[in-house]
């Protein structure tokens, strides 16, 4: 038993003791956990440096984690299902998201419509990041640090520099977080590079222009945790400083706590906290980093604990795409996601598949199919995961010439037409990671419905074997599945259109780390080689994807709703998409719209007669949705309402010119 102690910080009733149907009240527990680990266990030999930590005098590694579960004030009222959440960045969001609270992150999650309560989840959250802030609302990990005294070749760190306005200083980290420290302020070795774009050719900047340093009100001094140019980072370039690091944490410790405690929820419960449910069906969640986690948690074959016994019943990947991440590597920075690094390699696919590219055929879910520990999954992706380079690698080979299937295990869906994050009314054109900001306001699609009938779906497969509804996503064999070029030719239709250079979109390379890889750590800049194919969904005369789960937006559409933007011209770099962010453009309300903004789409009045007959249709869309297994029977007026909230809003710009 690897979890060795609880400490409870704060015990209370969640939300001021509500009661949820037939379940009752809910309670919420925040505490810290304290895990002990055989670092030679076969099951944690694929944890780099975990091997290097510091051992008590039982051989072990110890480390803690936080750790935070709502579940019924009583258990057997409630459904023996629990929810793992791994945060995002260290905030809780699964509840907030399931339940459609609208809250912002917070130390307990708005209740919302009580949707997860109401179906008996227990829900538990587990800090897994070494490098977040931990406090009463971000949730992390007390990582152990390696000791890399006696290592040849202890190999460097780097840290992306992605600027939205002007700075002089830059946090040795991505992200807000805990700095990966230099080890040396005065190394000469090391680098600072800089491109135009995301795949552009890299300049060395020269060692006297810049200093590991910071700018302050008393001037500028010298720091281990910043890096400093006096000339400033630009914004809309890409910078990437690489260094020696003075420290070395074991990230994939993250790895560690997920498993660990969960297998302890499951298999002995009453040893972790009293009045807690045996639970029959454990379902982990993890969203953007947190869903790619849990792509990295199946490839390194990691549902499985010490005894060998399977952990997760089934996973739900959410707007991962095709990727890994920052999880499982020397230095790593979590919220790094760009960056070509070791998050970038394959395998892709679930299954193994000849990648001439790498020259690797090994699928993503090998190693658990040898253990026979393969979890049910879900994934679900929006069109921003297609459109930033990856997403069409998890079911086409790396040239793009054939569709390759998921595993038996496994479903996708794309929710077509939409962004990474779901959207709504008021549009906006702010709120985007790091300041980034949009030239066009953002897509107000709201996807949640078929993320919750997803989590249903993956719910009854495991409890009831009853079979998910088929994957919906592009594919070449009906010509659905494109390259980006000719999608963006078709929206150059658009009135006023700006898109991105097709030679500055995003891509994934053959990404060479050099001979340190298999010991965890890389060469940067890596040597980068041929580009995968990628392909998006194709799209109608409207703009509006053809492929995928479509809401009824899409095919009684009053906008163009795209899982791509670009570059706002105030923040630089104006013909790059930004990352993760779609848009909305709504249709000329009427003919003499239509005329006076030379837009190609029919105009909304010329489409519908009137809100009545727009209900009705979308009425009917919807009810396909359900019978399919889509959508959720409880969520059909959900969906019928947010359709006409959107057509309502169509309507209020028959004044705009554009």
């Amino acid at each position: 038993m690897t979890v060795v102690d609880l400490e409870i910080v704060k015990r209370f009733p969640y939300a001021a003791g509500r009661e949820f149907k037939n379940i009752g009240s809910f309670e919420q527990v925040d505490a810290e956990v304290t895990l002990s680990v055989d670092p030679d266990a076969e099951c944690n030999l694929a944890i780099v440096d975990l091997k290097y930590a510091p051992r008590n005098p039982r051989g072990q590694v110890v480390f803690k984690a936080d750790f935070s579960i709502v579940k019924p004030v009583d258990p057997s009222r409630g459904t023996n299902r629990l929810m793992v959440e791994l945060p995002n960045r260290g905030r809780r969001r699964v509840v907030d998201t399931f339940n459609m609270s609208g809250k912002d992150p917070a130390a307990s999650a708005g209740p919302g419509d009580g949707f997860l309560f109401e179906r008996g989840f227990t829900v538990a959250s587990i800090g897994w990041q070494w490098d977040v802030y931990r406090d009463e609302i971000l949730m992390g990990l007390e990582a152990p640090f390696a000791d890399l005294a006696n290592c040849d070749n202890p190999g460097k760190s780097v840290v992306e520099i992605r600027p939205n306005q002007l700075s002089s200083t830059w946090l040795l980290n991505d992200r807000i977080h805990k700095p990966v420290r230099a080890a040396d302020i005065n190394e000469q070795e090391a680098s600072l590079f800089v491109s135009e774009y995301e795949d552009g050719p890299k300049k060395i900047i020269p060692r006297t222009e810049w200093n590991f340093a910071k700018e302050t009100p008393d001037g500028v001094v010298s720091s281990d945790e910043y890096v400093y140019m006096q000339s400033g980072f630009q914004p809309g370039l890409c910078y990437q400083v690489v260094y020696t690091s003075k420290d070395a944490p074991v990230t994939g410790a993250g790895f560690i706590a997920l498993r660990d405690i969960t297998s302890c929820l499951k298999y002995e419960p009453e040893l972790l906290m009293t009045g807690l449910a045996k639970f029959e069906s454990i379902i982990g969640y993890g969203t953007s980093q947190t869903g790619r986690m849990l792509r990295q948690f199946i490839h390194l074959g990691l549902n499985v604990d010490e005894k060998k016994r399977p952990v997760f019943d089934g996973l739900l990947p959410h707007v991962a795409g095709a990727r890994m991440g920052a999880f499982n590597h020397r230095y790593a920075q979590p919220s790094n996601h760009s960056y070509p690094s070791f998050g970038h390699l394959p395998p892709f696919t679930d299954i193994d598949v000849d990648d001439p590219i790498s020259n690797a055929s090994r699928g993503l879910l090998a190693r658990l199919e040898q253990l026979n520990a393969v979890p049910k999954v879900i994934y679900t992706n929006t069109s921003a995961e297609y459109w930033r380079g990856d997403c069409s690698l998890m079911h086409t080979d790396a040239h793009g010439t054939q569709d390759v299937p998921l595993g038996k295990n496994s479903r996708m869906y794309h929710f077509a037409g939409t962004q990474h994050g779901a959207g709504g009314l008021p549009q906006s054109h702010e709120g985007a990671a790091e300041n980034a900001k949009g030239r066009y306001a953002y897509n107000v699609l709201d996807y949640t419905p078929l993320l919750r009938s997803a989590l249903v779906a993956l719910e009854s497969w495991i409890e009831s074997h009853v079979n998910p509804p088929p994957s919906k996503h592009p594919i070449l064999e009906d010509g659905t599945a494109v390259p980006r070029g000719k999608v963006l030719s078709k929206f150059s239709r658009l009135p006023n259109q700006v898109t991105p250079d097709p030679d500055k979109l995003w891509v994934i390379r053959n990404t060479d780390l050099g001979d340190g890889v298999d010991e965890g750590f890389g060469d940067y800049p890596p040597v980068e080689g041929d580009a995968y194919t990628c392909l998006v969904s194709d799209v109608d005369e409207d703009g509006n994807e053809v492929s995928g789960i479509r809401l009824p937006d899409l095919n009684h559409p009053v906008a163009t709703h795209a899982g791509w933007n670009v570059r706002h011209p105030d923040t630089g770099s104006a013909d790059q998409i930004i990352p993760m962010q779609g848009f909305t453009r709504w249709f000329p309300v009427n003919s003499e719209q239509q005329t006076r903004n030379k837009d190609s789409r029919v105009a909304i009045n010329d489409r519908y007669t009137d809100r009545h007959e727009y209900e009705k249709l979308v009425r009917q869309d919807t009810e396909l949705l359900v019978s399919d297994g889509y959508v959720l029977q409880q969520d059909l007026e959900l969906v019928v309402h947010n359709a006409l909230d959107r057509y309502d809003e169509s309507l209020s710009r028959s004044k705009e010119s554009i």
